[in-house]
């Protein structure tokens, strides 16, 4: 038996954009304010009070150098494993990245309108909170990389309407497809979304925040969510699920579809890109070409584009011939 299932490329363009939105906004966010900062800024806390300071281009460089010694090592194992993300390289991503922004973030506000380091306020809070949102960051960053790394057999048959199924054997079709410039707005859009909610913490977007906030998140979020898709065919039926956490997620029983075909569509069919309902039905159209069509029992067609539909599409043949009605 064998995989089918399409490496996601489009991490890659994820974590690049991620890797040099952190970078940018660790860099630039001491420079952006630098008419409200002492010349030398607190940096280092023994208690309620700052113990230790840096001169402001140190304070913008330092970190941002080891962010970007962090990512390089990160970037340079990944090279060296099967996985083209493994959970771990996500996890660490995600959790240091939103740390040190988080963390930036924090001792700028500290530090704003001080005459003097010495006089900088306390960042107990800010570090408790991101602290928080950075192991919600890990978690999800290692939730979305043990998907990429999974890898499970499929059903051998040669093409077709339907194929044979040995008696009690056990059997899985996966393919899965990416689109790497959805990722990339995503990305682009979520790192534009924390930079704003950042800055608002720091205090240096005050008024309407919420109103630059919210956009951004709700873009990222539904832009991700469709930015990628994978179809599976089991005993059960059809399972399709959506984006890198792979939710939301639909479902056919066998019994529930009549028949299954491949075919060949492309984004002007269907009146664009991602999760479309055109005179054709539902298409998932994530890359122009071969689809995965199936034609439930009720309701309209349901098309999604993936590698190797025609296994799939045999393979729920012979499922939905083999159940009764």
């Amino acid at each position: 038996m064998t995989d089918r299932m399409k490496r996601p490329g489009g991490a890659g363009w994820g974590a690049a954009v991620w890797i040099t939105g952190v970078f940018a906004l660790l860099a630039a966010l001491p420079l952006a304010t630098s008419g409200r900062l002492p010349e030398r800024v607190a940096t280092h806390w023994g208690g309620e009070a700052p113990d230790g300071s840096m001169p402001l281009w140190a304070a913008s460089a330092f970190p941002a150098l080891i962010w970007a010694v962090l990512a390089l090592g990160a970037a340079l194992m990944t090279r060296r494993t099967d996985a083209p993300t493994p959970s771990w390289t996500g996890a660490t991503l995600a959790f240091t990245g939103v740390f040190m922004a988080g963390t930036q973030a924090s001792i700028v506000r500290a530090n704003l309108d001080r005459a003097d380091w010495r006089d900088a306020g306390s960042v107990g809070l800010g570090i408790t909170l991101t602290s928080v949102a950075a192991l919600a960051a890990g978690a999800l960053g290692w939730i979305a990389g043990r998907r990429g790394e999974r890898s499970s057999p499929a059903a051998e048959a040669g093409e077709g309407t339907s194929m044979e199924i040995p008696a009690g054997e056990r059997f899985v079709w996966l393919s899965r497809t990416t689109n790497p410039w959805l990722h990339l707005i995503a990305a682009v859009t979520g790192v534009a979304a924390l930079a704003a909610a950042l800055a608002a913490a720091g205090g240096l977007l005050t008024g309407m925040q919420w109103v630059v906030v919210t956009p951004f998140a709700l873009a990222s979020v539904l832009t991700l969510a469709f930015s990628s898709v994978q179809a599976r065919v089991t005993e059960k039926g059809l399972e399709v699920a959506f984006g890198p956490l792979g939710w939301p997620v639909r479902r056919w029983a066998p019994q529930d579809i009549e028949s299954s075909r491949a075919e060949s569509r492309t984004p002007a069919q269907v009146g664009g890109w991602g999760y479309r309902l055109s005179g054709l039905g539902t298409t998932v159209m994530l890359r122009a070409g071969q689809c995965l069509v199936i034609r439930p029992r009720k309701g309209a067609e349901f098309a999604v584009s993936v590698d190797d539909a025609e296994r799939g599409a045999a393979l729920l043949n012979t499922l939905s011939a083999g159940r009764p009605e």
